[in-house]
């Protein structure tokens, strides 16, 4: 063996001997938990833990950056005060879970259900929650559901879209690119009377927001849906022509609205 290889087996091993009792320390935590479901203060952090029965399970404080809790059973779970950045609670059961002072940034909470949940001083910016169950709309931002609708838009799945402008409008009636949104969608399904009482709304909004370039889409979007009404035009075979290019380019300028 050369220096440079027993070196290099030394600094290996050197490294494995250092490493091993962190590695036992977070093995012994998470034996505690799935065998005593209480864990408070513990390093849990990138632990799988997913579909585990963790219900009524005390976690304040906690360490569970990175772990996996995908559709993990959390109802009624203690998890006050723990780090949950970056971790997945994708498709988790949180119904009366408490997250009192929890941080959430970056937590994946896709598909969650989160009634009753307590985030009293919970971080949760830049969670993802799109199609949580019960996230409690003072936590949601207008333009986040808005954006949710248009990419549902692009896949042209008309249905949820039309649904994610609708709770972006719930949330603030008066946002003038939803209705917009809503219009160029309801167009590509053949709404023309939805389409354009959408579009009307968008252009009084737009004008009251003095905002022209706005104002002038969605009055250009009316004038062509009334004229799509002609029978004449019908007749010629240009209305597809419209819906084709309502699909193609429609959602690039509504994605610029905000």
């Amino acid at each position: 063996m050369n220096k440079r290889t027993a070196l290099a087996s030394t600094i290996l091993l050197g490294s494995f001997w250092i490493a091993t009792p962190a590695i036992a320390e977070n093995f012994q935590h998470l034996q505690q938990l799935m065998s005593t479901k209480e864990c408070t203060g513990c390093d849990l952090s990138g632990s799988g833990l997913v579909r585990a029965d963790l219900a009524g399970a005390d976690l304040s404080g906690a360490n569970l950056t990175r772990a996996n809790l995908s559709r993990a059973n959390l109802a009624g779970a203690d998890l006050s005060g723990a780090n949950l950045t970056g971790a997945s609670l994708f498709g988790a059961n949180l119904t009366g879970a408490n997250l009192t002072g929890a941080n959430l940034r970056g937590t994946d909470l896709r598909e969650a259900y989160l009634v009753d949940v307590d985030f009293t001083d919970a971080l949760v910016d830049s969670a993802y929650v799109q199609d949580a169950v019960g996230m409690p709309s003072e936590l949601l931002s207008v333009e986040e559901v808005y954006n949710w609708g248009v990419a549902e838009a692009k896949r042209k799945n008309h249905k949820k879209a039309i649904a994610y402008f609708n709770r972006a409008l719930s949330l603030d009636p008066e946002f003038a690119p939803a209705y917009l949104a809503r219009a160029v969608v309801r167009a590509e399904t053949g709404d023309t009377n939805g389409a354009i009482g959408d579009a009307e709304i968008a252009s009084k909004l737009f004008a009251i927001e003095n905002n022209p370039q706005a104002f002038d889409t969605s009055r250009l979007l009316v004038a062509q849906l009334q004229a799509l009404q002609d029978p004449e035009r019908q007749n010629q075979g240009q209305g597809g022509s419209f819906l084709r290019t309502v699909g193609a380019i429609g959602i690039s300028i509504l994605r610029l609205m905000l």
